[in-house]
């Protein structure tokens, strides 16, 4: 068993940074020492999913603040700054330090600091009369990003620097492939030493990710030989963390499957990604104010943005975030009347007692006839609590069904899911393409790039001049299209086409309670389809590599143990286990489509466990914007 998912070290290092680099006490009796923290925008999204300000609170951070914002001198408070080592960052702490803004200063660089920037902020501090205040410095190696306990991101910021269109760009130098490789490997080793282990890496050859590995092997080779200065040391890593067996780390390309990030989705978690703005586990989503009933010609009133959180927390969120969205509807729905039914039960035990307008307090002071209600009364705030998150889930599920209906999200996944599964269609592509109810003009394009990749023989010109102009005359921007065709072209030269696995999805009935009309869902028209497992190729491929099953589409994989003294160069595995722990890396961009198909895998295989990561994380309209720079060229 993985003792600790990555979301819970993440936190954890988190948590002792915050307490100067200390490991916290488990009595918390002590009042938390007040201090301030500063971080960039790096760090912001770093602690953004994992701490909430309520958190940073109760350890003592009494403000955080943006590094490069206006900052009054709190001379009396000590300051934790948790910031990326770059010039401008040095610059503005050797800024504060000369300001005399805090009693005390922990550095605290998310990646390692170079020995150059190091000696920048002694001078600085030297100048500064302040070398006594810089209290220590730090390389924490936290430059990822956890979003779930099995999933994590290289990064936010500056995403574009490392993104599928800035390593597939046609006219890319060598020295930023691997300027972008050296970041890519940067954020892969904090992750890993954050983790606690040493993997076994496995990856393709001939592209990206195989460059990856190489650096990544080469680094962790480095450190590991360096015993005085190593950061996997038999303290960090016995600590059962891991079994004694050392995880796989898959490292794939993006360009293996072109077709799944493209795709339409039916599972709670990737729909609200795809149709909604949700970003680092946060979805914004715009209040509607009702009916309008200003007067005419007045200017139309400015929509409230909204923020929804949606956590580890949350308990709802993640029993279902992976769940087909008919169910999620009806999930929703359910916990709605259970609820009505508690609410019902407190206003009547109150009614009864005569007690509606008291408050909680002289509730409580009645005698013990009254257990009964000082129960109901006593679980108020847990009440509280769950009518918030059915509020938001209603709000977040009300909003997805609507771009299902408006835009018939239901027929483009079933119809997706039987071209990746070579299923017999029941209407051709061009009516779907022309039919001017079904779908944006980006929905038809998503939908014709999967086709185009996942078929066997490209269509002949004659018929993909009438795809062109159905697709151009049901608005289309054509560039993502002139991409693929260039990689197709490419593709076919290196490999054959990803398979997509006996997928498919059945229409049931529909649900009973959406269906009634009491429901908040008015799910007509949509269709109740349930998933069939089936293995995407990423897993697929960590399949065969973690059971160590021989396939062809495998067995020249490439294999590196940075724990061996001398790279041996070989695709032979020396381990011929099973391996029960598993990492897999998309260079290139990933997305929860392909999460939730391995979450789902996992789930049978008891006592396995497996780590989802990629370079960042598009949804499909990103994904288009991405295809479409790449083929305007």
């Amino acid at each position: 068993m993985m003792a600790a998912s990555i979301r819970e070290k993440q936190t954890a290092a988190l948590k002792r940074m915050l307490n100067f680099n200390s490991p916290l006490m488990k009595n918390n009796a002590a009042e938390p020492v007040w201090k301030v923290l500063i971080y960039d925008r790096f760090g912001q999204d770093i602690i953004s999913p994992l701490l909430a300000v309520k958190e940073l609170r109760d350890m003592g951070i009494t403000l955080h603040l943006l590094l490069h914002s206006d900052r009054d001198a709190i001379p009396d408070v000590p300051a934790i700054y948790f910031v990326m080592p770059t010039e401008e960052n040095i610059d503005r702490i050797c800024q504060d330090l000369r300001s005399q803004l805090y009693e005390s200063y922990y550095l605290n660089f998310i990646s390692a600091i170079s020995r150059s920037k190091l000696e920048d902020i002694a001078s600085a501090a030297l100048g500064a009369n302040a070398v006594t205040q810089i209290t220590k410095v730090f390389d924490q190696y936290l430059n990822f990003i956890t979003l779930e306990d099995d999933m994590f991101v290289l990064c936010n910021q500056n995403k574009e620097l490392i993104s599928y269109h800035a390593i597939n760009k046609p006219d890319i130098t060598d020295t930023d492939m691997e300027t972008i490789m050296d970041t890519i490997v940067d954020s892969l080793f904090c992750f890993l030493v954050t983790l606690g282990a040493v993997p076994i890496l496995r990856c393709p050859r001939g592209n990206a990710a195989e460059m990856v590995a190489v650096k990544l092997d080469k680094k962790l080779r480095e450190n590991l030989r360096d015993a005085r200065n190593s950061l996997f040391t038999s303290d960090t890593m016995g600590t059962g963390q891991f079994s004694f067996q050392r995880p796989v780390l898959v490292l794939l390309d993006r360009n293996l499957d072109l077709a799944t990030p493209l795709h339409h989705t039916w599972t709670y978690q990737a729909l609200v990604h795809d149709v909604l703005d949700f970003h680092l586990n946060r979805v914004t989503m715009e209040e509607s104010t009702g009916p309008e009933n200003s007067p005419a010609g007045a200017r139309p009133k400015k929509k409230n943005k909204k923020n929804y959180d949606l956590t580890a927390a949350d308990r709802f969120w993640q029993k279902h975030k992976g769940s087909p969205f008919p169910e999620v509807a009806e999930s929703v729905q359910q916990e709605l009347d259970t609820y009505r039914a508690q609410e019902d039960e407190v206003k009547r035990l109150k009614s009864i007692m005569g007690l509606e307008g008291e408050d909680e307090g002289a509730i409580s002071m009645l005698s013990d006839n009254t257990a009964k209600l000082t129960s109901a009364v006593s679980s108020l705030p847990e009440l509280l609590e769950k009518k918030r998150l059915i509020d938001l889930h209603t709000n977040v599920a009300t909003a997805v069904l609507e771009h299902i209906k408006t835009r018939k999200l239901d027929v483009y996944f079933e119809y997706e899911e039987k071209l990746m599964s070579k299923s017999t269609l029941d209407k051709s592509l061009l009516d779907m393409i022309s039919d001017p109810d079904a779908g944006t003009p980006e929905d038809k394009m998503r939908l014709f790039l999967i086709y185009y990749i996942t078929s066997q023989q490209p269509p002949s010109e004659v018929d993909m001049e009438q795809y062109r102009k159905a697709l151009a005359d049901a608005g289309c921007n054509l560039s993502p299209l002139n991409y693929i065709r260039q990689w197709k072209a490419f593709a076919k030269m290196a490999a054959a086409p990803a398979n997509y696995g006996g997928s498919g999805a059945k229409a049931m009935g529909l649900f009973s309670r959406v269906m009634n009309t009491g429901s908040q869902f008015v799910m007509e028209g949509v269709k109740n389809l349930v998933l069939k497992q089936h293995n995407l190729p990423v897993t697929r491929i960590l399949d065969n590599l973690m059971e160590m099953k021989s396939n062809p589409e495998t067995d020249d994989y490439r294999y590196f143990d940075p724990k061996m003294l001398r790279g041996s160069e070989s695709s032979v595995p020396r381990n011929k286990n099973p391996f029960q722990e598993a990492i897999i890396f998309v260079v290139g961009g990933g997305n929860y489509i392909e999460y939730q198909n391995l979450v789902d895998y996992v789930k049978g295989k008891p006592g396995k466990h497996v780590l989802y990561g990629c370079s960042e994380l598009f949804n499909a309209s990103q994904f288009l914007k991405q295809l479409s720079q790449l083929g305007q060229k």
